[in-house]
């Protein structure tokens, strides 16, 4: 009597594509929180640099572990998506917000990728946007905007100075491009720590030739830290590399509509500010524009 080979069981995409969304969205906003609570103590580059440089130990480690097999056209990609989508993106927010502008504003600026997302994302990318998901882009943004409505009629900072985080939001979206459009075959842990590395000799090397690098000595900025390079760096960023492999770009930067509201509720609990009837209602309207956006992707995922 001969047994039967045992049945290899493939993973449920339909699952794990909206918890892979669901993470990216709640890791990804920590990083507002993360700038804001980490700019009450230093700068925005010094920041940054003490935050890339444990990511970037951390990751050094790991690949030493892993040793994966990269080629040169695998690390001239990581090279460039470090440049874009955080020395160039994650630079321009987090000035912006030590400059004060606040979470939300911001996250409202990051939210636009969508959209610029899906006016590149057929001829450029060979992704269909549909007349659906153009919708679930529009109503996205409404919500957005009720979210930070009262954030912006405060008139925090100058015009000018709006244009810091849109600037990093262009870097964003070239980064985005550019990894759907070359397809690297670097794993997301290899990406992440590939990345890390690189932006930790750029910001330090920023902070260092600008003045801005220190010691700081209170203990609430290396908290901050290490809230940034756990729950940023590697659930937020890691999360979003996955699920662009999972759903695509345009599917993808659509969860960001979700950022700002969560982020603010993120905000209610570890900086204590209050959110208003309009947040609530604009936050509905998000989670409308998402299901919009994404539902039948995730139901296309099912293996």
């Amino acid at each position: 009597m001969t047994l039967a080979p045992p049945v290899r069981r493939t993973p449920n995409l339909r699952l794990i594509a909206p918890a892979a969304g669901a993470g990216f969205v709640v890791f990804w906003s920590s990083g507002f929180i993360g700038a804001g609570w980490g700019t009450r103590y230093t700068s925005a580059f010094d920041l940054l640099a003490w935050r890339f440089l444990v990511a970037g130990l951390l990751g050094a480690v790991i690949l030493g572990f892993r040793r994966p097999r990269l080629t040169r056209r695998d690390l001239v990609i990581q090279v460039a998506m470090a440049v874009l989508t955080q020395f160039v993106y994650l630079g321009a927010i987090f000035t912006g917000i030590d400059h004060g502008i606040t979470a939300g504003a911001t996250a409202l600026i990051g939210s636009l990728q969508p959209l610029l997302i899906a006016t590149v994302a057929g001829p450029l990318l060979g992704e269909r946007v549909s007349r659906r998901q153009w919708l679930g882009l529009v109503i996205g943004l409404g919500g957005v905007a009720l979210v930070v409505a009262d954030d912006l009629s405060a008139g925090h900072g100058s015009l000018l100075l709006f244009l810091i985080p849109l600037l990093g939001l262009l870097g964003l979206v070239a980064g985005t491009c550019l990894d759907r459009r070359a397809k690297p075959a670097v794993g997301s842990l290899d990406a992440i720590c590939i990345q890390s590395m690189v932006s930790a000799v750029l910001f330090v090397t920023l902070a260092a030739s600008t003045h801005q690098l220190t010691v700081p000595q209170q203990p609430g900025f290396y908290g901050a830290v290490l809230w940034l390079v756990l729950l940023a760096t590697g659930g937020g960023w890691g999360l979003y590399l996955v699920n662009l492999k999972l759903s695509g770009a345009t599917r993808v930067s659509g969860l960001l509509y979700l950022v700002p509201p969560t982020t603010m509720l993120l905000a209610y609990f570890v900086l204590d500010e209050s959110i208003g009837v309009l947040a609530l209602v604009g936050m509905l309207v998000c989670a409308v524009a998402v299901l919009l956006i994404t539902l039948r992707t995730w139901r296309n995922l099912d293996g």
